[in-house]
């Protein structure tokens, strides 16, 4: 048991701190605009206060709409289960683990895009039939990168996978593309969507959305948080070399999630939001990335 709280006590830090991850990325694009940006407390507060509010539920909604966000928030806090801290097995490790992995994030979605049907409203269906659209290549990038890693350490877990890789072999080098591409897509970021439009025809996640309010709007925000801290961490596994202390692990973990989100904001300040039809492209070319890294380890 005492082994396995280092990894404990970094999943407590991704529960705490991953609000925090959209103050970064806030603070660093109103940084390039030359303003000062919000408090960086600002997404405690707001969960706080949508905490207080009542729900508003329409007649023409069912349960689904209902679970949409207590399942995206339940797969994404699960999948934190399966990520490793160094050197330190996961809470939850067991062959083809990677495998759970990218289910639960497609459990999340699944539930996020039938909760944006239940509504019968058309934007909130625009929304749920991008998603999904853009999950149909991006979740194949996932799976296929992550079957990449294991062939090339020879191991099936990822708390034997992501410990034993090296940023300096190219097949690992190409994973990490095309995974840093994933994390924009996945997590509704530039150039893929913009989080902050108020343009229903230009929106992808936050459409699918509209029409959550109070607790149930509070754990879509907090997943979409958890979300970012997940890909986050699973990209920043393969920068670090694997420490002996899962104490010094842990704490460059953080550091490197810190990171990937100084760099969100960069790329948020730098680049324009894709046209849609150009958006599967991207993530094709994420989805060769990966497939050549396969042939490469396979070879």
């Amino acid at each position: 048991m005492s082994a396995l709280s280092p990894a404990w006590f970094e999943i407590g830090l991704a529960l705490l701190l991953a609000p925090l991850l959209n103050s970064v990325i806030a603070r660093i694009k109103a940084a390039f605009a030359g303003r000062q940006g919000p408090p960086l407390l600002q997404p405690y507060f707001d969960l706080a206060k949508l905490l207080r509010k009542g729900a508003v539920y329409s007649s023409t909604t069912t349960w689904i709409f209902r679970a949409g966000p207590i399942v995206a928030f339940a797969t994404t806090a699960a999948a934190l289960l399966l990520l490793p801290n160094g050197r330190v097995a996961a809470p939850v490790a067991f062959p083809a683990d990677f495998v759970l992995l990218a289910y639960l994030l497609a459990l999340g979605r699944f539930f996020t895009i039938s909760a944006a049907l239940d509504t019968g409203s058309s934007f909130e269906g625009m929304g749920a039939s991008r998603e999904a659209h853009f999950a149909a290549l991006a979740e194949p990038t996932l799976l296929l990168g992550l079957a990449a890693l294991a062939r090339k350490t020879g191991a099936l877990s990822l708390s034997q996978i992501l410990p034993t890789t090296s940023l300096l072999a190219p097949e690992v080098g190409l994973v990490a593309v095309a995974l840093a591409v994933i994390l924009l897509c996945e997590n509704a970021r530039m150039p893929f969507d913009d989080p902050t439009t108020h343009l229903e025809l230009t929106m992808v996640h936050e459409v699918m959305v509209l029409d959550h309010g109070g607790p149930d709007f509070a754990f879509v925000q907090y997943a979409s948080a958890l979300k970012l801290w997940l890909w986050s961490a699973l990209l920043t596994a393969l920068f670090l070399p694997a420490s002996g202390n899962a104490w010094v692990a842990g704490a460059l973990t953080v550091a490197g999630v810190f990171a990937v989100a100084c760099g969100v904001g960069v790329v948020e300040s730098s680049m324009a939001r894709l046209r849609l039809l150009r958006v599967p492209q991207l993530l094709a070319t994420a989805l060769a990335l990966t497939a050549v890294a396969l042939i490469l380890v396979v070879r």
